[in-house]
């Protein structure tokens, strides 16, 4: 429907942008529209981009472009008749807000924010403000409802084999509370206020999850004293001596106890280069089962009010989100959704591995 929508009006000669999360997710949308204006392009009366995945209808001089949300600088500066936000509860409130509102001022532009839910974030808020808003419209419809016998049988299955909450949000559409499939109570715990440096008489850990290329760098401070995360830096596509110099700014400023580091890949050789300038570097070997112990360490705390968190929405997000998937073995196995980030989530569960484990720690 969007997609019909969206070609109808770059037909008509408006500026149309479909948003995605990530450059992945678009690319359903756009087969559809390259498929659906083939004939278009044959005669001459449309030109498609497939790098920049555009759409330009020659008579008309309407188009239609597909856009990433993690790459709002892309957005920044547009101007739109028509945005189509595609999974919108999995894009950050502030691409919505801050970038792509603006892009529809000049025109005095309409947007659709299609997505299945995802607890009650940014978009719960927006679809209830649809609800009593005029000139807004929202509409619910589960699986249930698509005529399709294969979708439906599809559902029925689900109805069985599938978790309630897991059901409830991602089949009939409905917006769960807290609906994180891994962690519980996030929003209760974000109450925890910032901190740009140590404060006398509190104790401090890192935790650093590295990042390659595609993800992120992320260094948590957690207050030991009062088992709060409290600071934190995320950062990527920046050389690795820079990454360490600003790991040894954070140093400096919070004095940490220990410093619990990712070892795996790239992680090694910084953690030696940290551990040769006498840093208190812990190094943590993440395994399946590793990463299970420290994930399910997290997930009690949360459930049992130890720890609090800064009220950031790229942190909720990530710890929302987070799934976890029963393998053949039997074993569990945590991770983030297709096209998402755990770096914050690892980070936080490695600080709060070292306080866990506070007893047992080797300084080198």
């Amino acid at each position: 429907m969007g997609g019909a929508i969206a070609l109808a009006f770059a037909n008509a000669g408006a500026r149309c942008a479909w948003i995605v999360p990530t450059y992945r997710n678009g690319r359903p949308l756009w087969r559809y529209a390259s498929s659906a204006v083939g004939h278009l392009r044959k005669a001459k009366l449309v030109t498609t981009n497939q790098s920049e995945r555009i759409i330009e209808f020659s008579q008309s001089r309407g188009l239609l472009g597909v856009f990433s949300a993690d790459n709002e600088d892309s957005i920044r500066g547009e101007a739109f008749h028509l945005v189509i936000l595609d999974e919108a509860a999995r894009i950050k409130p502030g691409v919505w807000e801050d970038v792509v509102q603006p892009t529809l001022a000049d025109y005095g532009g309409r947007a659709y924010l299609i997505s299945t839910p995802k607890g009650r974030n940014w978009f719960y808020h927006a679809y209830q403000a649809a609800q009593r808003t005029e000139g807004m419209a929202c509409w619910q419809a589960p699986s249930a409802m698509n005529p399709n016998p294969r979708i439906k049988a599809a559902y029925l299955l689900a109805q069985e084999r599938v978790p309630e909450r897991t059901f409830l949000q991602e089949w009939d559409a409905k917006f769960i509370e807290d609906a994180g499939l891994v962690f519980r109570r996030v929003r209760d715990a974000a109450t925890a206020p910032w901190q740009e440096a140590a404060q006398e008489g509190h104790q401090y850990l890192l935790g650093v999850d590295w990042g390659k290329s595609a993800d992120f760098t992320v260094i948590t401070v957690l207050d030991v004293t009062t088992r709060a995360l409290v600071y934190y830096e995320r950062f990527n596509q920046i050389d690795y001596q820079v990454q360490l110099g600003r790991l040894r700014g954070v140093v400096r400023r919070f004095q940490p106890e220990s410093i619990i580091a990712e070892q795996n890949s790239m992680g090694d050789p910084l953690i030696e280069l940290l551990r040769r300038e006498e840093l208190p570097v812990v190094a943590f070997t993440t395994t399946n089962a590793t990463k299970a112990n420290a994930i399910e360490a997290l997930v009690l705390a949360f459930e049992q009010g130890d720890v609090t968190i800064l009220n950031d929405e790229t942190l909720i997000d990530e710890l929302q989100a987070y799934t976890m998937d029963r393998l053949p073995s039997g074993m569990v196995r945590y991770s983030a959704p297709p096209g998402q980030h755990d770096d914050m989530v690892m980070s936080l569960a490695l600080a709060w591995h070292g306080v866990a484990s506070i007893e047992q720690w080797e300084f080198v």
